[in-house]
C-alpha cells in the first residue's frame, strides 16, 4: 500500500493506492505555504486517515536535486531550498518519495498512457507554462540539479516567426533569462503573444475559441504560436531520442492545436514519420496521483 499526493501551489490531493491502477481518494486540502509545520501536518492528517505506516509517494510543483534532496519551490515558499523528503521522513517517521509533477506525468504516460510499448518518452506539459519530463524504459530520467526535461527555460525562442514571418520581442521569463521558451508557448504565452500581434487581453480560453470559430487574429496568433513551439520541441526530441511525445495541460487537451503542433515539429525532427509523434495526453484524471503510484510501487514498495 503505497500513499500518493499531488502537491500544488493551491491544494494537496491525495489517495490510497493498493496497485498504480487502483486507488482510493482521500480528498484535497488546501496547501499550507508560509508555515512548514502546518505543511507536515496536513500531509500527516491525510496520511495517517488511510493507513498508519504505508510510505508515502508525493507529486509535486518544483523541482529536486537528486543529489542533494533539496527541492526549489517558488509557489510553496515554506519547502522551497529545503530537504523536503528528509525533513518529511524525520517527522511522520515514514518512507517520503517526492517527483516532480512534471516528471510524474511523463512517468503515467510511459507506462499507462500514449507512451505504453516506447523506450524513450517526452512528456510535454502546454498548460499554464511549459514543462516536462523524460522517461526512458519506464525510469524517470531526472538529470543535473533535477532540471532534465526543463525545455520551457533556455533562451532560445524565435524572434521571427509565422507565415509571413513576423519580429517577436525576447520577453523576460520569470526565471530570470530573456526570451525562453516559457514566455511564448502555453497558456501565459499565447495571451502574451495575442495582445502583442493584435493589441487584444484575452484570456487563452477565448482565443483558442475564436480560432476554432474561424477568427483570423487567432488565427494568426495560433500560427505564430506553432512555429514558436515547434522548433524547440524538435530539438528535444532530436536530443532525446523521443518516439513519442504525450503533451499535457490545458492545450494538450485541443486536439487541433496538437495536430498543428506535431505536422510542424514532424516537418523539423531528423527522423521522417509519417505517424504522429506529438499527441494528447492519454491518463488525463489525476495523473500527479497516478505518477505517485507507479513511482512509489516501483521504488518504496520493492
Amino acid at each position: 500500500m503505497i500513499i500518493c499526493l499531488d502537491i500544488g501551489g493551491s491544494g494537496i490531493k491525495g489517495a490510497v493506492a493498493t496497485s498504480p491502477s487502483d486507488l482510493r481518494p482521500l480528498g484535497r486540502i488546501p496547501t499550507p505555504l508560509h508555515d512548514f509545520d502546518a505543511f507536515a501536518e496536513a500531509i500527516r492528517t491525510m496520511a495517517d486517515a488511510a493507513h498508519a505506516t504505508a510510505p508515502i509517494a508525493i507529486s509535486i510543483t518544483g523541482v529536486v536535486d537528486p543529489d542533494t534532496g533539496i527541492i526549489t519551490c517558488a509557489n510553496i515558499p515554506c519547502i522551497d531550498v529545503r530537504t523536503l523528503a528528509a525533513d518529511l521522513e524525520a517527522r511522520l517517521h515514514r518512507r517520503v518519495l517526492i517527483a516532480n509533477d512534471a516528471d510524474a506525468f511523463a512517468l503515467v504516460e510511459a507506462v499507462e498512457g500514449a507512451g505504453r510499448g516506447h523506450r524513450a518518452v517526452f512528456g510535454a506539459i502546454l498548460g499554464t507554462g511549459v514543462g516536462g519530463g523524460i522517461v526512458v524504459d519506464g525510469h524517470i530520467l531526472t538529470g543535473a540539479g533535477g532540471f532534465a526535461g526543463e525545455w520551457g527555460h533556455g533562451p532560445v525562442a524565435a524572434t521571427s516567426a509565422g507565415t509571413p514571418p513576423v519580429e517577436i520581442p525576447r520577453f523576460p521569463c520569470g526565471c530570470g533569462q530573456i526570451g525562453c521558451v516559457d514566455t511564448i508557448g502555453a497558456a501565459r504565452g499565447m495571451e502574451r503573444l495575442h495582445k502583442y500581434l493584435h493589441g487584444i487581453d484575452a484570456p487563452s480560453t477565448a482565443i483558442v475559441e475564436a480560432w476554432l470559430a474561424g477568427d483570423d487574429k487567432a488565427a494568426r496568433t495560433i500560427d505564430v504560436q506553432i512555429d514558436l513551439l515547434a522548433g524547440p520541441l524538435a530539438l528535444v526530441i532530436n536530443v532525446v531520442g523521443a518516439s513519442i511525445v504525450p503533451v499535457g495541460g490545458g492545450l494538450g487537451k485541443v486536439a487541433p492545436f496538437i495536430e498543428l503542433l506535431d505536422a510542424a515539429v514532424r516537418q523539423r525532427i531528423l527522423r521522417r514519420l509519417a505517424t504522429p509523434l506529438v499527441v494528447p495526453a492519454q491518463l488525463t484524471v489525476e495523473p500527479g496521483l497516478v505518477g505517485a503510484a507507479i513511482l512509489g510501487f516501483s521504488e518504496l514498495a520493492a
